[in-house]
């Protein structure tokens, strides 16, 4: 019983650093995309339609990446396939 225990107050740490790092690194990453954005974009006008669009597909990939960690934070949450192991 206390192996059970102990697996999921791991699992609890383990989702906390999985969401927050995650949403951490998603926001310093989006900031210093949109501040290179809005430096070239200050040096270079006629760049912007170019630069744009690029900064528009990157947004969403690096909010895909963090939304993946916390469906797999989601997983572990509700499904965790780690007490099974140790129910046999």
């Amino acid at each position: 019983m206390e192996a059970l225990a102990l697996i999921q107050a791991y699992t609890g740490v383990g989702i906390g650093l999985i969401i927050g790092l995650g949403a951490a690194g998603a926001c310093i990453g989006i900031g210093i995309m949109c501040a290179s954005f809005l430096e070239g974009a200050a040096r270079q006008p006629e760049m912007i339609p170019a630069l744009q669009g690029k900064v528009f597909l990157l947004l969403g990939l690096i909010d895909a990446s963090f939304i993946i960690g916390v469906g797999l934070a989601m997983m572990f949450a509700f499904a965790n396939p780690l007490l099974s192991v140790v129910a046999k």
